[in-house]
């Protein structure tokens, strides 16, 4: 029984992430009259809930808190309730309307290379990673082993390349709908205040090792700025 909620719930991390990119790219470019700015702040709540989620539920004395979920599936619950608030935030999102922009020609162009680029980052920033760990499937198989410092390819330009990749692919749209902005303006937004926590844990698992990827990778997510 573990195993199958692990695995379903692995199931649930996939169509989470799947739902996420159709709403992005096509229900959240079409065409629509402006809203006007109260749908904001239901977007912004929507935002945070999962954000507080997303975060808090991470930090170990949260976890050692959470005596009544089994530690098999202390992972495999984390995804799931992740998982469905992340579907929750984009089905359940304010509509805003208007549109930004929309670029054609050369310009369009470009940007559809930095969205390219963004992809192939997040793809390149999660093939070091243990899948398996990252659906919550490996804690419940019982078969759960450390994950290594990650400091290859795109880490070696900045801490947190699948955030970049992320900012790269909903900034890089070619047509920016107030919808498309406020998402990628407030999930990156998250992400940035987020940082420093996940630092604070990544320094409490990799010690000195961490110290000094710091300080050799000076960049947390956008080169020269941050």
């Amino acid at each position: 029984m573990t195993r199958l909620i692990a695995w379903l719930g692995g199931g649930v991390f996939v169509a989470s992430l799947a739902v996420t990119v159709w709403w992005y790219f096509v229900a959240a470019g079409r065409t629509a009259a402006f809203a006007g700015w109260t749908p904001i702040a239901g977007d912004v709540c929507l935002v945070t809930l999962f954000a507080v989620h997303h975060s808090l539920f991470a930090r170990d004395p949260v976890k050692r808190a959470l005596t009544l979920i089994p530690a098999a599936l202390l992972r495999s619950s984390y995804v799931w309730v992740a998982s469905l608030l992340l579907i929750a935030v984009v089905l359940l999102w304010q509509p805003i309307g208007g549109v930004l922009y929309t670029v054609g020609g050369p310009p369009a162009a470009i940007l559809a290379v930095v969205q390219a680029a963004g992809l192939v980052t997040i793809a390149r920033a999660v093939s070091g990673l243990d899948p398996l760990e990252l659906a919550g499937i490996r804690q419940a198989s019982q078969s759960l082993r450390p994950e290594p410092l990650q400091i290859a390819g795109p880490y070696r330009l900045v801490r947190h390349p699948l955030y970049l990749g992320w900012m790269l692919t909903l900034f890089g749209a070619a047509r920016m709908t107030g919808d498309r902005l406020a998402f990628a303006a407030l999930t990156s937004l998250y992400l940035v205040i987020a940082i420093p926590w996940e630092e604070r844990s990544l320094r409490q698992s990799f010690g000195d090792d961490y110290t000094r990827y710091a300080e050799r990778v000076r960049w947390r997510v956008l080169p020269f700025l941050y």
